[in-house]
């Protein structure tokens, strides 16, 4: 089994809105929004775009995160100024870093019948310190990461690279994330076992994401891949 971290385990969007909340305010800007609503959606559709950007190749890991800096503050800051500023948030949304309720109980409801990896589109050096921050990193025999593959979801590269590292077919191994499309008709259309979790997230509206089964909770997860014994190979790891 796949993994998906922001959003599907760790609850991502929790801690960016409370994380920069309070960056905002040490910072004395979130007058300057509006309100802090507004301040807030406006960093997540810059985080939004420039995330694109850096999918599609155009900008590195660190590039998305001081152009998002920028665009944020509309003002021209040196890579040194930006990775600042970019630092302090990151002290302010690692102080309430929590994983999802469901994540821990259907890690452990699965963890002696299946196999895990991670496959996010971050970087390594980001996702290895967030798992073992929250306690889990020892739960996946691999974690694969975007910045350092060299390919992101939904792209069919980075699916198979997962299965790669678990020496699994495609057919045998379920991904679950939390996008519809990126990871949701990603996984799919790569040929694995597809499962979007519907958190009820900015990505759900309108989505009908047929291609994937649709849970609401990971409560639903042992039932739903246990239907199918070709998902999960017997655990050898630890």
């Amino acid at each position: 089994m796949v993994w998906d971290v922001d959003d599907t385990l760790f609850d991502y969007t929790s801690a960016d809105r409370e994380g920069m909340r309070a960056h905002l305010a040490a910072e004395g800007l979130l007058a300057g929004y509006g309100t802090p609503e507004q301040a807030l959606v406006r960093w997540r559709e810059i985080t939004d775009r420039q995330w694109a950007r850096f999918s599609a190749g155009e900008v590195s890991f660190e590039g998305q995160r001081r152009e998002r800096v920028r665009v944020f503050l509309d003002v021209e800051l040196s890579d040194a100024a930006a990775d600042a500023w970019f630092q302090r948030y990151i002290g302010h949304y690692e102080a309430v870093w929590s994983l999802f309720p469901d994540a821990l109980p259907a890690l452990d409801a699965l963890a002696a019948s299946h196999r895990h990896a991670v496959l996010s589109n971050s970087s390594l050096t980001v996702q290895e310190h967030k798992l073992r921050t929250l306690g889990v990193r020892d739960r996946f025999e691999s974690v694969l990461c975007a910045a350092e593959l060299g390919v992101s979801k939904p792209e069919a590269g980075a699916f198979l690279a997962a299965c790669e590292a678990l020496r699994l077919p495609p057919h045998e191994v379920a991904y679950v994330g939390d996008h519809p499309e990126i990871d949701g008709r990603g996984a799919a259309e790569a040929g694995l076992l597809s499962v979007w979790i519907d958190r009820g997230g900015p990505y759900a509206q309108g989505a009908d994401a047929v291609f994937a089964h649709r849970i609401s909770t990971l409560a639903e997860l042992p039932a739903l891949v246990r239907t199918d014994t070709r998902f999960g190979a017997p655990s050898t790891f630890g």
